[in-house]
């Protein structure tokens, strides 16, 4: 009888290595970026205000949710790469789902319980990579407060013991007008580090990023104001 071969299967890792000098680069992300920021540009403007360009290395990026191309202005302040928690749907899309595996996103149930992207996000921290989380769970069809937000990112960041960026975007992005986008200083949650945390208490740690990034939009808010008003002062 003849043996047949086993044939052996590539395991798909979620992780990217490290290069030589020690950063986790996503060489078709930047090819993504390089095409499409400029386009994008364009057509909807936009120009950060605050932390720019976030340092290399683990950290949990939050960022309010609009439309599909919101990823943009997170992965925009690195040149390392980003793993995106985005919806199991998303991986079915024509084109869109394509891309999202091609740049290793973690792929979520839509409840939010899904033990498989948790491991996956901890791994990608562990190697000292980036994640993205939109912790709202889905696009805000308002310019008004931000939509609840899911649980995890919280959880995941003080798991790690990595610090979570929050990025808010100001305003819903419009053809032709510029694009405010904020880029808070990152947030270490070292009050929740080596405990065993309460459900309330991982409540409370996301209710305490969603408040911060709150704020940065009000005091933007009353920075355009003041703004206004000196211009109205200089010509009266």
């Amino acid at each position: 009888m003849c043996k047949r071969k086993e044939k052996q299967k590539k395991v798909k890792t979620v992780t990217v290595p490290a290069n030589k000098k020690g950063r986790h680069v996503m060489k078709f992300l930047n090819f993504l970026k390089a095409i499409v920021i400029p386009v994008y540009y364009l057509l909807k403007p936009f120009r950060y205000y605050g932390n720019r360009k976030v340092k290399d290395g683990a950290c949990v990026y939050i960022c309010n949710h609009y439309s599909l191309f919101d990823p943009i202005y997170p992965a925009a302040t690195t040149s390392e790469g980003m793993h995106f928690l985005s919806k199991k749907e998303v991986f079915d899309m024509f084109l869109i789902g394509f891309l999202a595996k091609r740049v290793k996103a973690i792929s979520v149930n839509r409840d939010g319980s899904d033990v498989r992207a948790l491991l996956d996000c901890f791994k990608c921290l562990k190697n000292n990579e980036k994640i993205c989380i939109f912790p709202e769970g889905t696009r805000n069809k308002t310019d008004g407060d931000f939509l609840p937000f899911k649980h995890g990112a919280a959880q995941i960041a003080i798991k790690s013991k990595v610090p979570v960026v929050p990025v808010v975007i100001y305003k819903r992005p419009r053809f032709f007008r510029m694009t405010h986008v904020l880029v808070g200083v990152p947030i270490e949650l070292t009050d929740y580090y080596d405990r065993k945390l309460t459900e309330e208490e991982l409540m409370e740690a996301d209710e305490k990023l969603r408040e911060i990034m709150q704020t940065m939009r009000s005091d933007h808010k009353a920075y355009l104001e003041n703004k206004k008003k000196g211009k109205k002062g200089q010509n009266a």
